[in-house]
């Protein structure tokens, strides 16, 4: 089964080679591998350490662009992998990871997407935020599309989906500044729905300041009710459930970002 995995960067030189490990360690054991690299034109090492694994990367790309969104759309437009992802240059995958999705894959082809655990690590590599993470996989059992408008349970760095699924459902949303995952996950989910992937995590996100979510978690959230309410309908129960979930987590993450700031010298 070919795969097309995607990473992006831009000044990411911090973790990327990790990350570039991570992907090229897939290869093999029935495993086809198309990896495309875009990097914004970056001003650190990162295109030194690109090059350095220049063989064992199908596509390079390196240009000014306007943001990770963009660069995303431009990896999955040149994607021919029947299999494809994308992976942020400061997230890694588990050994292996790819070899249990084309298994399940390949045993549910219907399905759209798939999905699996996905820890979350801090900057030094370190498990962190386990609350978050079991919360998230209590739901896995009783996934379905309504459960996914209800909440997003799917960590990105640990989903995968078809690219004939993709070619229906559209590239990613490039007017969303932080749940574009989100949303493309309900618009995808509806070209045949999703399936898991058990045992061990695939991925590891890692949290650190400069992430996303770290940044700017409100806005997510807001986004994330906004595709929610898109796509079940702004009066389905989901809709509402979503909401009392969205108010719950925020006042969790700011509490949080309360604790960190409290915690400064």
């Amino acid at each position: 089964m070919k795969f097309t995995i995607i990473t992006t960067n831009k000044n990411g030189r911090r973790f990327l080679e990790e990350t570039i490990r991570s992907v090229i360690s897939q290869r093999g054991s029935g495993v086809d591998l198309e990896y495309i690299v875009i990097d914004g034109g970056s001003t650190d090492d990162s295109l030194k350490i690109i090059r350095h694994y220049e063989q064992d990367i199908s596509q390079i790309i390196s240009e000014p662009d306007r943001g990770p969104v963009l660069a995303i759309n431009k990896g999955l437009r040149l994607a021919s992998g029947e299999i494809v992802a994308w992976l942020n240059a400061d997230d890694r995958y588990h050994p292996g990871a790819l070899k249990k999705v084309a298994q399940v894959m390949a045993a549910h082809p219907k399905r759209a997407l798939c999905f699996g655990a996905c820890r979350i690590i801090d900057e030094e590599g370190r498990e962190i935020r386990r609350g978050i993470t079991r919360f998230k996989e209590a739901f896995f059992p009783l996934s379905s599309r309504f459960t996914i408008q209800c909440l997003n349970y799917i960590s990105q760095p640990a989903m995968f989906f078809r690219r004939s699924a993709l070619e229906i459902a559209g590239y990613i949303r490039e007017d969303l500044v932080a749940a574009w995952d989100y949303d493309f996950i309900l618009r995808i989910w509806r070209q045949g729905g999703a399936v898991h992937v058990s045992g061990v995590p695939l991925a590891d996100f890692r949290w650190h300041p400069g992430s996303i979510s770290a940044r700017r978690f409100s806005i997510q959230f807001k986004e994330e009710f906004d595709a929610a309410a898109r796509d079940a309908g702004w009066l389905a129960p989901q809709t509402w459930i979503h909401g009392i979930v969205r108010w719950g987590i925020v006042g969790i993450y700011m509490l949080m970002a309360a604790s960190r700031q409290h915690g400064k010298p």
